[in-house]
């Protein structure tokens, strides 16, 4: 493979890092006060009562609703995780996966919001990439500690 200034290792480091940052930002910009008090997961109820698929609806009235407050902390760490270790290279991998299975949950639930649409679709094919790309190979925890 050849590329301009990098290597192929490196333009997926690239690739990698961009994709932490952009998580980081999910978490970054979202009012933690206002959020941890469940605006959140009460605009994702509305939603998906909504929802034109009754899975989502009852899924969602099955799973979520009832730990509307922890599922709140779930969310909001979890893009905080994510961040941190697709920008560090650590366990690469299950961030990976682990970020494009809730970009797919994010992207069911919001199905009819194109913004949105575009948004996760983009982060998720980032995610299969950087996956089946293994960009952990290169200035990354797991490559340095032999992982993976």
């Amino acid at each position: 493979m050849e590329t301009i200034w990098l290597g192929g290792a490196e333009w997926l480091a690239v690739l990698r890092i961009g994709l932490g940052l952009w998580w980081l930002e999910s978490w970054r910009h979202k009012d933690k006060r206002t959020w941890f008090e469940g605006a959140g997961i009460e605009w994702a109820a509305g939603v998906a009562e909504k929802h034109r698929w009754g899975a989502v609806r009852s899924g969602f009235d099955v799973v979520v609703k009832p730990r509307a407050k922890a599922m709140a902390y779930v969310v909001a760490y979890a893009e905080l995780a994510l961040g941190l270790g697709l920008i560090l290279g650590f366990l690469t991998p299950v961030a990976l996966v682990a970020g494009l299975l809730l970009n797919l949950l994010y992207l069911v639930l919001m199905i009819h919001d194109w913004a949105e649409q575009g948004q996760n679709s983009m982060m998720a094919l980032i995610s299969v990439v950087g996956l089946f790309g293994m960009s952990w190979q290169s200035w990354s925890v797991d490559s340095a500690l032999g992982l993976f």
